[in-house]
Parts: structure tokens; sequence; C-alpha cells
């Protein structure tokens, strides 16, 4: 039989977990580099770049070489960033009895 407050108590339920979430992502930090660790990219799983360090070394580098290594670590911490927040909707759902990927697409909402 339908129950139609039981949906919607799930629902608001959801909600507040999803909103959990969104603020846990919000101070989980990732980090990211490239050219061996010359480039190092610091992020949090809303997407803000909170640092860049670049090694002294390759300030003598030029200027493509420099942007290629940035772009590649900037790149590399959106795909570690991106798993975390799949890993982080995969553990709430399956806390909340939700089968794997059940209807939140590629993520959360940020």
């Amino acid at each position: 039989m339908f129950n139609m407050q039981k949906m919607m108590k799930q629902a608001q339920e959801m909600q507040m977990k999803l909103q959990e979430v969104q603020e846990k992502l919000a101070d989980i930090e990732i980090e990211a580099e490239s050219g061996g660790g010359l480039i190092k990219v610091k992020m949090n799983c809303s997407g803000k770049v909170l640092g860049i360090e670049i090694d002294e070394s390759l300030m003598a580098s030029d200027k493509e070489t420099l942007e290629d290594l940035i772009t590649a670590a900037m790149n590399t911490a959106n795909e570690v960033k991106d798993q975390r927040i799949k890993d982080e909707t995969q553990a709430m759902m399956e806390g909340m009895g939700l089968p794997e990927g059940f209807g939140l697409g590629s993520g959360l909402p940020i």
C-alpha cells in the first residue's frame, strides 16, 4: 500500500543527508601533482582551489612547459575530487539503504 507520508519523510531525510554530504565535501581537501611533484594543487571537494605550489626549479622553465604542468595538475585534482565526491555519495546512499547510483546522476550539485 502506498504511503505518501512515509515517502515524504524519506525524501526529507535524503535531502538533509545530501546537505550534510555537501557541507562535509567543502571541508575535505585533496592534493594532486604533475611533473613528478614539481607542481602541486590543493583543492577542496566543492571545487575551490586552495593553493598551487610550484617548485623553484621550474622558474627557469619556458612558459609553455609551466602552463602544461599546471593544467595537468589541475585536471588531476579535478579527477581526484570527482572520485572523492562519488565515494562520499555512495557511502551516504549505502547508509540510507539505497542502491548504488540511485537517482543522483554524476554527483552532488555543489
